[in-house]
């Protein structure tokens, strides 16, 4: 059974409580900068264990009545037709999926911003689309010499031309679908013209990792620079801050090269900077809602190791260099870990040599190893689902869960029709084949009532899983490693 480590109500109240005193460090008026995942942040929930996965929107929840939501999105990036690796979705599509779950949570969406924008053709056709929506669009353009012009970019020549966003509300979350999007920028353009009008409004930025009232090798924050490998991201001691109060806090390197500049526009804007240091920009309170150090210190230890395995996957898959291999596996010995501390690789790896076939082992919370191979009508996660369902729902290991009547015409299916190159099912059909089951046969149901204890379980791969296995382990919260190997030879 998995430890809490960290206190998630605590965590709910203090960082509402926290952003509401940001604002009143200004005219009311406080532009929030969030970066990282608003829905699911299942890296946070898996290195703190404990923290909810909807934790960022719940406390926006808390601040409902006094927030609303920008959100930026950079017009080449419509363009170019840029996707979110992890949803396989387009930027512009993100944008549409992140208005509707705001929407349906009842939180202000005011407007999208479109940055960057220099007349791009699929730009504007998004513009139109989302004024059907009921939503307003503005368009802030790119300023010559950015970041480094400061006179240029703070003038009307610079920020001046930006559409000034209206907004109602003392607390404006700008947010987007990915970095690069322009929020930083959305920001200090509404700082601008905001001191044009009179209102001495705020910047603030929230940014869970890594956490700044943690050493800066804690493995907590190993486990960032592990998960932001491909960006050579690298935590490193906050120098400002160091030097403005003599504490020791962490940044990442990103914000601390950066912070010179800013802190110049924001003198520039405001007449003073309200900061001394970027940790000083920051409003997480996560660090201080941690109850079991132990318990976080070998959650984030397991994350690098899953990490490591994600990176080597990546780089079979060309989407990430050699460099970004290294960095993880010299993260790994910072942490004290290898690849051997994960218990399912061994078993995985053993049962895959047995049955010369792919195969899986999942390890439950209370230690237990499942494993399953892949066979003419299952696939090996299918197989290693079942066999998990039944240990968990107590069902002897040689009843039948779906009649294979049901699987037949599946797989007969997919082999003379669809002309699959694998006519087994993988764990999204056989779970529907399970559901179906379950009218008529009470173990199937049975095994369905308990597929909710899979959350926090651990599974490994002999080989690369395909994309239909990774979003049901996804959904069904299960925390999945490959070897980087491909399941076929073929290329396509």
């Amino acid at each position: 059974m998995n430890k809490i480590g960290f206190d998630n109500e605590k965590y709910l109240n203090m960082q509402s409580k926290h952003i509401q005193d940001r604002i009143k460090k200004f005219d009311g008026k406080l532009y929030l900068e969030l970066g990282g995942k608003l829905f699911d942040d299942f890296h946070a929930s898996r290195v703190l264990p404990g923290f909810e996965p909807d934790s960022k929107i719940k406390m926006l929840m808390n601040l409902k009545d006094c927030a609303e939501i920008v959100i930026t999105i950079n017009a080449g990036d419509i363009e170019r037709n840029k996707m979110r690796g992890d949803l396989g979705i387009s930027y512009d599509n993100d944008v549409i999926r992140l208005i509707e779950a705001f929407r349906n949570l009842d939180l202000t969406v005011s407007s999208v911003v479109l940055t960057c924008y220099t007349g791009q053709y699929s730009a504007d056709i998004f513009k139109k689309k989302l004024a059907n929506f009921g939503v307003k669009t503005y368009l802030h353009y790119p300023i010559v010499g950015y970041p480094n012009n400061i006179p240029l970019i703070v003038s009307e020549d610079g920020y001046g031309r930006n559409e000034f966003i209206e907004t109602t509300k003392p607390l404006v979350i700008v947010t987007a679908p990915g970095p690069g999007s322009g929020k930083l920028a959305t920001c200090l353009s509404q700082l601008y013209h905001e001191h044009k009008r009179g209102v001495r409004a705020g910047y603030a930025k929230f940014e869970t990792f890594p956490i700044w009232n943690l050493p800066l090798k804690h493995p907590v924050n190993l486990a960032y620079e592990a998960a932001t490998a491909d960006l050579n991201d690298l935590n490193m001691i906050d120098p400002f801050h160091l030097e403005a109060y003599g504490d020791m806090t962490v940044n990442y390197n990103r914000d601390v090269e950066a912070f010179p500049l800013l802190k110049a526009m924001l003198e520039s804007i405001l007449g003073e900077s309200p900061y001394n240091s970027p940790t000083d920009m920051g409003v997480n309170m996560a660090g201080n809602c941690i109850i079991d150090d132990d318990a976080v210190c070998d959650a984030a230890r397991k994350e690098i190791v899953r990490r490591y395995y994600k990176v080597k996957c990546d780089k079979v898959m060309g989407l990430v260099s050699e460099s970004a291999v290294t960095k993880t596996e010299s993260i790994m010995k910072q942490a004290g870990v290898s690849k051997e501390n994960r218990k399912t690789v061994e078993y995985a790896l053993k049962k895959a040599k047995q049955a010369n076939n792919h195969a899986v082992a999942i390890e439950l919370l209370d230690g237990t190893i499942i494993t399953g191979k892949t066979s003419e009508l299952l696939g090996s996660v299918s197989a290693a689902l079942l066999n998990a369902m039944k240990t968990l729902a107590g069902i002897d290991d040689a009843v039948p869960l779906i009649a294979q009547s049901f699987i037949e015409p599946i797989v007969k299916l997919k082999r003379e029709i669809f002309n699959s190159a694998s006519s087994h099912l993988n764990s999204n059909e056989m779970l529907i084949a399970l559901s179906s089951s379950a009218v008529m046969n009470p173990q199937a149901s049975k095994a369905l009532e308990v597929i909710r204890n899979l959350r926090g379980c651990e599974l490994h791969s002999s080989v690369m899983l395909c994309a239909a296995d990774e979003k049901v382990l996804k959904k069904l919260g299960v925390n999945y490693t490959c070897e980087p190997i491909p399941r076929t030879k073929n290329t396509y």
